[in-house]
């Protein structure tokens, strides 16, 4: 998936709007719908740039552990396969 903006910019719309920009206004400037807006400020709401960037790593780091774990069940299910089968 292909982000358009960084978080960094995320956070700084976020910003705008607490420091009283309008959410319309905000969405116009950037280019990006009502409900993409209030999907980033549910995800990045009260979040400073280091949060963000940590929230990041995190992400990365349990997306790694996911496909670890699906290669190794893939791994154990093959080893299954093959004590199962008689030759």
């Amino acid at each position: 998936m292909k982000r358009r903006f960084s978080d960094e910019q995320i956070i700084g719309m976020i910003k705008e709007y607490e420091a009283g920009v309008k959410a319309q206004d905000l969405c116009r400037k950037y280019g990006i719908s009502d409900a993409t807006f209030y999907k980033y400020k549910a995800k990045f709401g009260g979040m400073n740039v280091s949060d963000a960037r940590q929230l990041r790593a995190l992400e990365d780091e349990n997306n790694k552990l996911k496909r670890m774990l699906a290669d190794a069940m893939l791994d154990n299910a093959a080893l299954k396969d093959l004590a199962t089968k008689n030759y």
